[in-house]
């Protein structure tokens, strides 16, 4: 194993070494040391007051006033989004100012934005009154000139028909002592006018009729156009009303229903003269507050855009003070009340840079005393922190999603960023989609620039996001596509003849009457005559089927391999001798040996059925293979095989919780018992000490986590090799799908004569290929290659229960809400 040893280590294999740390920090320089740290962005601070409450902690009065300008900051983003005023992307410049006369400044804007809001929804309330007024004035007048109108008529005809006894006793009654009584210079009818949402016109209809037991006119005309009401300010259709009546207990009565159904009463005088002029009044006013309300939203939209334009410098400004603060909180202060103690986690190489920064924070500061940083010994395990770049940053996404890795466990990140793409493009094998694949990931690399300083939809920052990954998928496909042979179904010699011709060199159709090899085999990939011969699908069922045995058994044997890296790495010898011998026995003595018997039918050429071979090698293990013997000793090997498979299982189970066993005991006498951490820590006082965990050993758990372990490796090794079958399934239906597009839409418009109908069968045939196949294809097979590496691959040395490196950072507060 000294060759190992001689290797290069990998940047991405290991997370990054961390260290415990512990700061104490002067309190005159501790929160400039704090921004500092931020800036630089290195240091994850453990809380240090978990047991108090956000208003039990030291810094609370400066968290509150950060929220309340914070608050501040959000109203004016709002009424700046309300005014539809764009705000500066690139803020103009001004001199610094600090964190007081900023909290000086946002108040004053708020005070004078708040004054301008509420004369400008006062006088806004008044104009949409004198709206309905005059809207009232409008309609009003016109019903009671043909009431006035209808009361002449009625005067006249009861004058002639004095006698007569048909008279209406009805409504008209009410107009006809009216009349009577302005012949005599007495108030008898009287009238409300007003306007009410037309959704309740009839509802309060019936509610005046039965208030006044049917003494009542009840007249009303359509406002005709949406009216904003005073009120709500919303839009809404309306209907103007007038109330005949008589007697002051039924105006009583009639302005509480008008009240209580929130109609709008407006005195309209009888006489045409006065309506007139109060008409000419109201469209003069209504001018006027025109003017002043045009003038007030100017006024208003100009504050707005002088916000605007420092809005998003003040926010950045406030969310690094509410962070500092918030990090400061997380610390305690010392005996003398004069230092602030911190503790957090470090990557080991950013120790110099942290030392710096709190150097520059005392001299800034003029700190007589500066900060003291040094290393702390910890039981506790380190977080997790791997530095990726833009390319490498998707593929690591995708293993944490499946669970973030231990401190210095194996990464399967690095190995995905091959193998991922790799068995998506085995699945999605096809040159020309490949291609515009190709295109699309190159379109969002080329502008990546641009599209990440805008707002993106989730799906357009998902695609954002894994742009590097389209782009390996893309060209993974083009490879996989050209050993298939397949440009959107269709094959082409690219590498030369094919290796078969017509047994007749005048025959038609070569894939009926047979052909016949006649050269070298296809220099690269499938030979093109296969398409379409009735050998065509059998041979590539084949093919398919054993590639894919192929790679989820090289893939399985990779992660059981990153499993003895991971314990030798770790010091674990007991993982070596019970967990990875007896797992690569297993695996390899079945799985391992039809793969080899697959490569030797293929170099070798022979007719034996594998299928037999491997069934037989469990009910028949002494029987005459006949002509299934691809080659001598097989059936010797295939016995040994098969007991070394049988050996394996116990030799995982029983051992290693015997041994642990054996371990606890020797330790919980002393004999290789060793304290963790100084010789002045108090074992039996610390509860997550060494001593308390060892006397928490089970067997009786531990040997049925092993067993759990063993049985589902022995178990899985048959479902996760028959899952890989899925590399077969889909690359087949993914070409059948792509063929019968191809030949029943495109190739069969093409058959007629009639542009209409081609130029449809090609639009058809593009939306299904871009749709079908480049969208829905391309997840299906994304989501199958992320099952494989997350089940398959993955399960055979990946735990996944770390925690990641979160530091204090200010460049991660652009993406953070409030």
């Amino acid at each position: 194993m000294g060759v190992f040893d001689r290797l290069p280590p990998m940047d991405h294999m290991r997370s990054e070494k961390m260290c415990f740390v512990q700061l104490i920090m002067p309190a005159e320089s501790s929160r400039l040391a704090v921004t500092y740290l931020g800036e630089l962005g290195l240091l994850q601070f453990k809380d240090l007051n978990e047991d108090k409450s956000p208003f039990q902690r030291i810094f609370v009065n400066q968290v509150k006033r950060c929220a309340e300008m914070s608050r501040k900051l959000r109203f004016f983003s709002d009424q700046i989004n309300r005014a539809g005023v764009r705000s500066s992307v690139r803020p103009a410049l001004e001199p610094d100012i600090d964190l007081e006369e900023l909290e000086a400044r946002l108040g004053e804007h708020e005070h004078e934005l708040l004054e301008m809001n509420t004369n400008s929804d006062k006088l806004q309330q008044t104009y949409n009154e004198l709206l309905e007024f005059k809207l009232v004035l409008s309609k009003a007048g016109g019903i009671l000139a043909s009431s006035h109108n209808h009361a002449a008529s009625a005067e006249r005809e009861l004058d002639e028909n004095i006698d007569d006894n048909g008279v209406d006793e009805g409504n008209a009654y009410l107009l006809e002592q009216g009349v009577h009584q302005r012949a005599h210079g007495n108030s008898g009818v009287r009238f409300v006018s007003g306007i009410i949402l037309k959704s309740k016109a009839l509802a309060f209809e019936r509610m005046l009729f039965r208030a006044t037991r049917g003494n009542m006119l009840f007249n009303q005309a359509s406002a005709g156009e949406p009216v904003t009401d005073p009120i709500s300010g919303e839009e809404v259709e309306k209907t103007v009303f007038v109330v005949f009546f008589s007697g002051e207990q039924a105006k009583a009565k009639i302005l509480k229903i008008c009240d209580s159904f929130g109609a709008s009463c407006y005195p309209v005088p009888e006489e045409m003269v006065k309506q007139r002029q109060i008409f000419n009044e109201v469209s003069a006013r209504l001018s006027d507050l025109e003017v002043t309300l045009d003038a007030g939203i100017q006024h208003r939209n100009k504050a707005l855009e002088s916000i605007g334009s420092q809005l998003w410098r003040w926010t950045i400004m406030v969310k690094k003070e509410k962070a500092v603060y918030d990090t400061l909180n997380m610390l305690n202060f010392d005996v003398t009340k004069k230092c602030l103690v911190g503790e957090g986690w470090c990557p080991i190489f950013a120790k110099s840079q942290i030392k710096d920064c709190l150097q520059r924070a005392t001299l800034h500061s003029n700190s007589q005393v500066g900060t003291i940083f040094h290393e702390m010994d910890t039981i506790e395990s380190p977080p997790t922190y791997f530095r990726t770049d833009k390319f490498t940053n998707a593929f690591q996404e995708i293993v944490d999603a499946y669970g973030v890795a231990r401190y210095q466990e194996a990464n399967p990140a690095v190995y995905s960023v091959v193998t991922f793409p790799f068995l998506f493009a085995v699945m999605f094998g096809d040159w020309g989609h490949g291609i515009c694949l190709l295109l699309g990931a190159l379109v969002l690399i080329v502008r990546e620039k641009r599209l990440s300083s805008q707002k993106l939809s989730s799906f357009m920052e998902l695609a954002f996001g894994g742009r590097y990954v389209i782009l390996l998928m893309a060209i993974f496909s083009i490879y996989c596509g050209l050993i298939y042979n397949e440009f959107f179904s269709v094959p082409f010699h690219i590498f030369g003849k094919s290796a078969y011709e017509c047994r007749d060199k005048s025959c038609s159709d070569a894939h009926t009457i047979g052909l016949i090899k006649v050269r070298d085999p296809y220099p690269f990939g499938v030979d093109p005559s296969w398409r379409g011969s009735r050998s065509e699908l059998p041979f590539l069922n084949s093919l398919k089927m054993k590639m894919s045995i192929l790679m989820g058994v090289a893939q399985m044997n990779l992660g059981i391999v990153l499993s003895y890296f991971d314990a030798r790495f770790h010091g674990n010898a007991l993982d070596i001798r019970y967990q990875f011998i007896p797992q690569m026995i297993f695996l390899n003595s079945l799985f391992g040996y039809l793969a080899l018997l697959i490569l030797i039918k293929w170099c070798t050429g022979s007719q034996a059925d594998l299928y037999h071979v491997m069934i037989y090698m469990f009910l028949d293990p002494a029987g005459d293979l006949g002509e299934n013997q691809l080659f001598w000793g097989q059936k010797e090997l295939q016995i040994l095989l098969l007991l070394l498979a049988l050996v394996a299982v116990p030799w995982m189970l029983f051992p290693k919780p015997f041994i642990l066993k054996k371990l606890h005991k020797e330790r919980f006498q002393g004999h290789t018992y060793r304290f963790l951490g100084t010789s002045e820590m108090d074992p039996d006082s610390e509860p997550d000490s060494a001593r308390a965990r060892h006397d928490d050993f089970n067997f009786s758990e531990v040997f049925v986590h092993q067993m759990i372990h063993s049985i589902e490796f022995v178990l899985g090794a048959v479902s996760n090799t028959a899952s890989y079958l899925r590399l077969w399934a889909l690359s087949l239906a993914h070409s059948e799908l792509s063929t019968v597009f191809y030949e029943k839409l495109l190739l069969l418009a093409w058959g007629y004569d009639n542009l209409i109908v081609k130029l449809g069968g090609l639009i058809v045939f593009a939306f299904a290929t871009a749709f079908i196949l480049l969208m829905m294809e391309t997840l299906s097979a994304f989501l199958h290659a992320l099952r494989l590496h997350w089940v398959e691959f993955m399960n055979k040395f990946y735990h996944g229960d770390g925690y990641k490196f979160k530091p204090f950072s200010f460049a991660l507060l652009a993406d953070d809400e409030d």
